[in-house]
């Protein structure tokens, strides 16, 4: 009986973690096509962001004690998870194609090694140098180094800031989570953020720092009445929007919250993963933007590569040091392999 309801835990959690993957892939391959009718990406960046927080509301007031336990986490959330990684892809997929962007983000990962080993000056494991390697080469093969980057320098280096507002967070979490895993003032052990608490401050804060950066109020808002090219196919702005709100992002958060409590976080890692494959195929049959062959087989490198990297973190050492500089030493296995209790931003 035991054993016929854990498997059904875990199915339920694959297909939770399943879906989660396929609502953040489609944010991108939706968010083009209102770039493209003439939205700026930082407005469109900002409907998404505020719509959620809107959203969300009750759930940020359910957990408002956050506001005063965890105000330094709340803010790198906001500042970096959704603001920082939400405007730079956004921006970088104006330029560029979805699925290299976000590839380009898969960088993560082995960008926090190098803050461990090249910062913090501690060792790292030969296989996740491995994956370090692996995710640089694949990413080499994804922008053709070969041709002199046939794809747009600006939104290279606007996908890498995306990646870089990643490595800040996962820095920033690991550390709040550290301070969570200590004593309360009664003597108990500190239960950690609950991570939909999190998620909904951060947007909250995000809609603000983007209120001030994006300045809405001078976005044509009769763009939102018309139409959008997918392709050829003319979809409602509305439409794409509210995949954007509803579906990327709060069904996104919801259903890989629910899952990383029903899997493992080195599965639920794994089948985030498949994130960066879903946007591709979406954007080669919605949008249109074919990869060779080569690139394609970058991309399947740079995943391994990132899959390793965040598989082979190496453990933070326990003791008071785990509290100190040296606690973001396990914030791959940590951030990237269980959503936003360890660390995923939204795309």
């Amino acid at each position: 009986m035991h054993a016929s309801r854990g498997t059904q835990k875990r199915s339920a959690g694959l297909g939770l973690a399943l879906l989660s993957a396929f609502a953040f892939g489609g944010s991108g391959v939706a968010a083009k096509p209102l770039i493209e009718a003439g939205l700026d990406p930082l407005h469109v960046v900002w409907l998404r962001v505020a719509g959620a927080a809107l959203i969300m509301l009750p759930v940020a007031w359910r957990h408002r004690n956050l506001v005063r336990e965890r105000p330094a986490l709340l803010a790198g959330f906001g500042l970096f998870a959704v603001a920082g990684v939400q405007a730079c892809y956004f921006a970088a997929i104006s330029r560029i194609p979805v699925g290299v962007a976000l590839l380009v983000e898969y960088l993560a990962p082995a960008l926090v090694l190098g803050w461990v080993r090249f910062v913090q000056r501690r060792p790292v494991t030969r296989a996740a140098a491995l994956g370090v390697v692996l995710a640089v080469g694949g990413l080499a093969c994804v922008v053709e180094v070969w041709a002199g980057l046939s794809f747009d320098a600006l939104g290279l280096l606007l996908a890498l800031g995306a990646a870089c507002c990643q490595v800040g967070y996962f820095v920033l979490s690991d550390h709040g989570g550290q301070e969570g895993r200590g004593e309360g003032a009664d003597g108990r052990r500190a239960e950690p953020p609950h991570p939909l608490g999190v998620i909904s401050y951060g947007l909250i804060v995000g809609a603000l720092v983007l209120t001030v950066v994006a300045r809405p109020w001078g976005m044509d808002w009769s763009l939102l009445g018309g139409t959008a090219g997918m392709n050829g196919t003319g979809v409602p702005a509305w439409a794409l929007l509210g995949w954007i709100v509803l579906v990327a992002t709060v069904l996104a958060y919801g259903s890989g919250v629910v899952s990383v409590r029903r899997l493992s976080p080195q599965v639920a890692g794994v089948v985030a993963c498949l994130e960066a494959v879903i946007a591709t195929v979406l954007a080669w049959v919605l949008l249109g933007e074919h990869l060779s062959a080569p690139q394609l087989i970058g991309g399947f490198v740079v995943l391994t590569g990132a899959f390793i990297a965040q598989s082979a973190a190496p453990k933070p050492p326990s003791g008071p040091v785990a509290a100190g500089a040296g606690a973001a030493a396990g914030a791959v296995e940590g951030a990237v392999g269980s959503e936003l209790s360890a660390g995923r931003a939204p795309h």
